[in-house]
């Protein structure tokens, strides 16, 4: 276990890693939004990179589900449908459970140290009603109780979902929970790993994913229509 103060390497990104992650951001946040197509020389100019790593940085996200090829046409941002956003949270669901389960094994001090630095941020957010800020540290929060379990592969699965939970919210912001309502939910979750209540963490987890889908069915219209039309 590595001491506090000890220094590590750091890690080193390669081109191809920063361009998937600005990608992988700006679909995320709708500057690339839903059904759009991505133009391999406008990218290029913007990001400022040759073709090259661009071209691989784009077949990552198509490895992950987050772009889809078209042939003869190119590569288009994926859409989602209200069954697609019931099977983010469904999906979500089996990897935070099994995320909880080896956090409750493991070291849930650490756990907690970082889930409730998360949870501050979440405070914050909400204090302000800022339904951005409050998105962002929501995603946070569930990206350290995934990354606190250790596992470097539930990680990994958990990061695409995490992009596509933030295309549906970003379309369906009226659905999401009020400040209050939002924090209660994650502070639960932070005591029952503080009291080792590994059996009510599960409940609650379940809970979370599974209202989520509830307040997201009621729209009857596609996530990438027109809010207008």
């Amino acid at each position: 276990m590595r001491r506090p103060g000890e220094l590590e390497p750091v890690p080193r990104r390669s081109t191809v890693e920063i361009v998937a992650a600005e990608l992988r951001s700006a679909i995320m946040y709708g500057a690339l939004p839903p059904g759009s197509q991505l133009g391999e020389a406008e990218l290029a100019t913007r990001l400022g990179i040759s073709r090259g790593p661009l071209r691989e940085a784009m077949q990552r996200l198509v490895q992950e589900g987050l772009l889809h090829s078209e042939p003869h046409r190119g590569l288009f941002v994926i859409t989602l449908d209200h069954a697609d956003v019931e099977d983010v949270y469904l999906s979500r669901l089996a990897i935070e459970r099994a995320a909880c389960a080896l956090v409750m094994a493991r070291n849930r001090g650490e756990a907690v140290a970082r889930l409730t630095e998360a949870l501050d941020a979440l405070v914050a957010a909400a204090r302000d009603r800022d339904r951005v800020a409050m998105s962002d540290a929501d995603q946070a929060f569930h990206a350290v109780l995934v990354s606190a379990s250790g596992s470097p592969r539930l990680e990994r699965m958990a990061q695409t979902l995490l992009v596509e939970t933030r295309m549906c919210l970003n379309e369906l912001q009226d659905t999401y929970p009020e400040p209050d309502e939002l924090v209660h939910e994650h502070r639960r979750i932070v005591d029952a790993i503080a009291d080792g209540a590994e059996e009510r963490l599960l409940r609650l987890i379940e809970e979370h994913m599974t209202g989520s889908i509830e307040r997201l069915r009621p729209s009857a219209r596609p996530l990438d229509s027109d809010p207008a039309s």
